[in-house]
């Protein structure tokens, strides 16, 4: 009996996984191998390893992509307070809202706790949610207010949104000198939509443009 404990005792300590061996694994392109590896270190509820087994299913590494999984994983996540989880759960609510009932509810939840952990990217998606009115009653002023946030952090997608809202939007006061401002900071972030927004305004308001 000892010897069959002691074996066992061996075996378990050569058959343990650390965080950042699964995390080698990956960053070598060695998927499956990273997998197998975060998924026993999931079920002992690590929060960062039930994040990295949804990032393998969300985009397909090695196997074929699985949103229902991810989003389960992301899910467990982002319960023990996972911020980057938060966002990516609530991108996948956000992005299955026309066929989910109360998805758009759920994304808006995800997102609020996103912001709570300065998730910037999150400040923008929770704005068009309101916005559009999506699965919440619309309020454009609090979508403004949000782009905002998410601008000043330098998000360029909250920076084009703002933008566009100060360049056209008849409903909250114009200022075509900050549209400008913001579709060249979302240029020089690379966000080359920003480029059509900016040359439009350019056309209709020439003196905006000058140096």
């Amino acid at each position: 009996m000892k010897i069959v404990r002691g074996f066992i005792v061996c075996f378990s300590f050569l058959w343990s996984v650390t965080f950042e061996e699964a995390v080698a694994s990956y960053e070598r392109g060695e998927y499956i191998q990273a997998l197998t590896s975060f998924y026993t270190l999931a079920k002992d509820d690590n929060a960062k390893a039930q994040y990295n087994v949804a990032l393998i299913y969300a985009n397909g590494l090695a196997v074929p992509q699985d949103l229902s999984r991810a989003k389960r994983w992301y899910e467990k996540s982002a319960r023990q307070g996972n911020v980057k989880a938060q966002y990516n759960l609530a991108r996948l609510y956000h992005d299955k809202g026309a066929n989910e009932p109360h998805a758009y509810q759920k994304a808006k939840y995800w997102y609020e706790k996103a912001i709570e952990g300065n998730v910037k990217d999150a400040y923008n998606n929770l704005g068009v949610l309101y916005l559009e009115g999506l699965g919440i009653p619309k309020n454009k002023q609090k979508a403004f207010e949000l782009f905002k946030k998410g601008a000043s952090k330098g998000d360029s997608s909250a920076q084009v949104n703002l933008g566009v809202i100060y360049a056209w939007d008849k409903e909250i006061t114009q200022d075509k000198m900050k549209a400008f401002e913001n579709f060249k900071k979302a240029i020089g972030s690379g966000k080359s939509e920003a480029s059509h927004y900016l040359d439009k305004l350019c056309k209709e308001s020439i003196w905006v443009c000058k140096e």
